[in-house]
């Protein structure tokens, strides 16, 4: 099964139904349909070839829910790329998946010649609106259907890659097929026991992947998706959850904390909300029980994953009040288990490694072998691979598991794995740093805070307003700190470098 061919058959059955719909109106699914279809038979008649990769570097917007699902038909790879990204990162990313084609919002790059220059590979750069320079998007899925011979695509095809934070600064791109997005997709309907008649609201960004699987979940079961640019007005998100009757509402920690502080909400009601979804980082027990005060009606759902294979656990709305700690069982169609450093399995309430296996598991990190060796470990059968999630767990007798920390030095902030040397790196270009060190602190709503220790250079003074600026000039908006520190001295190692690891034990102590 394809990745786009439960959509089709949501065609068939209702075409007139809304799919999506934002701000800028709406796409039934007949719409959708037709408009992706002829933007698919457009790359194709461009030149794309199967599994060639294109980057959607755009806002959450109908043109992006149309150029996803164009891509897909027409047997390409998508690759959702995050508005707030700049420019270099951009261009590390389309030359490192060797994009075919860039579709955007030109406001985003106006430099067409620029882009060119740093990423050699690029055949199309398509804007979504109308522009002096090219054919737009909207122009073209309004003209005929270009004759083309369209791709036999099969289930291992490569389907799309999610980019993510790598531990040597430039991200690593998940690549997945339509298999593995498949599997994902069905699993987590299957235990959020979603039906046509769910009005899906999102808020997140479809460049996250937990976003973007609210998309392409919806239009699986032949539901309708809310589709919020972001999530800068919680009043207005207050009123469409009622306006709209939304039946499941997505979230992050930081969404929920900001939805507690508007007064108003305890007035409300809020009758046909179904359930509550979670991830990214843990739910606090605290947040928990205000979320079952506050939307009664709604079974609140605490899950885990990881980009590397989407969704590994859900904690059972039944046992949210029992096991409030816990992120859960393994989904369905996937297995988890715990190892020790000798890769043996470890005892109930024993801590370990979190290993993950199942049709979700991605098949490694493009043109990366060496990285993907480290995470793709031989598994029970010969032809099986197995993920190593780098994630300390414990499990109860139950099967249960629990989020300890982990392993390694990534940080993981609002749901996205965040590398503390590619905030390092942006650190050094200023001017009077001369250390810097970046490290994950707990945090009760980021799940971890970016926190940045600095020694200035002598007779430099900083202020720590000045560091987040820069920092918010050339990182997403996720990778900025939230915490500066300024130190005289930092820890080394005894070969005289920075030691990380001193530094955060001396931050949890």
């Amino acid at each position: 099964m394809l990745l786009h061919d439960a959509f089709i058959h949501q065609v068939s059955v209702h075409p007139q139904k809304v799919a999506v719909k934002t701000d800028e109106g709406v796409l039934t699914y007949s719409e959708l349909h037709d408009k992706s279809h002829r933007l698919a038979a457009y790359l194709l008649q461009k030149g794309l070839q199967k599994g060639d990769r294109v980057v959607l570097y755009m806002t959450n917007s109908l043109a992006l829910c149309v150029s996803i699902y164009g891509v897909l038909l027409a047997g390409g790879a998508f690759v959702v790329v995050n508005p707030t990204t700049k420019k270099e990162k951009l261009w590390y990313i389309a030359s490192n998946c060797t994009a075919f084609a860039i579709i955007t919002h030109q406001k985003l790059i106006s430099d067409s010649q620029e882009l060119s220059e740093n990423v050699p590979s690029l055949r199309l750069l398509l804007y979504d609106q109308r522009n002096s320079q090219a054919k737009s998007l909207e122009e073209l899925v309004r003209e005929p259907l270009a004759e083309v011979r369209w791709p036999r695509i099969i289930s291992v095809d490569l389907a799309a890659l999610v980019y993510t934070s790598g531990s040597t600064g430039n991200p690593k791109g998940v690549t997945l097929t339509h298999l593995n997005m498949v599997s994902a997709a069905q699993s987590i309907i299957t235990y959020l026991q979603n039906k046509p008649d769910d009005i899906v609201l999102n808020v997140l960004p479809l460049s996250f992947d937990y976003g973007l699987y609210q998309l392409l979940m919806v239009l699986t079961f032949g539901g309708t998706l809310i589709l919020e640019r972001d999530f800068l007005y919680p009043s207005e998100i207050i009123s469409k959850l009622q306006a709209e009757k939304v039946t499941g509402f997505p979230g992050v920690p930081t969404i929920f904390a900001l939805l507690f502080k508007m007064q108003e909400l305890s007035t409300k009601s809020f009758p046909h909300l179904r359930y509550i979804s979670n991830t990214g980082a843990a739910l606090p027990e605290e947040f928990i029980k205000k979320l079952l005060e506050l939307f009664p009606s709604a079974q609140v759902f605490s899950m885990y994953g990881l980009t590397e294979c989407k969704r590994v656990a859900y904690l059972p709305p039944a046992d949210i009040r029992r096991k409030p700690g816990s992120v859960g069982v393994a989904m369905p169609n996937c297995e988890v288990f715990i190892l020790d450093d000798d890769l043996e399995p470890v005892k109930p309430g024993k801590a370990g490694e979190l290993y993950v296996r199942g049709a979700n598991v991605m098949q490694g990190y493009w043109n990366m072998p060496e990285e993907t060796a480290k995470v793709l470990l031989p598994g029970r059968y010969p032809f099986e691979k197995v993920l190593r999630t780098g994630d300390i767990f414990k499990m109860d007798e139950e099967g249960y598991l629990y989020f300890l920390g982990r392993k390694d030095d990534m940080i993981k902030s609002r749901g996205e794995k965040v590398s503390p040397k590619e905030v390092e790196n942006v650190l050094y270009q200023m001017e009077g740093i001369e250390e810097a060190v970046v490290i994950g602190v707990k945090d009760e709503i980021l799940g971890q805070a970016i926190k940045a220790y600095i020694k200035t250079a002598p007779y430099r003074q900083i202020a720590g307003k000045e560091v987040i600026r820069h920092c918010a000039k050339y990182l997403e908006n996720f990778c900025v700190p939230q915490i500066v520190e300024f130190v005289d001295s930092l820890p080394k190692s005894p070969n005289g470098k920075i030691d990380r690891r001193s530094i955060l034990e001396a931050s949890l102590s």
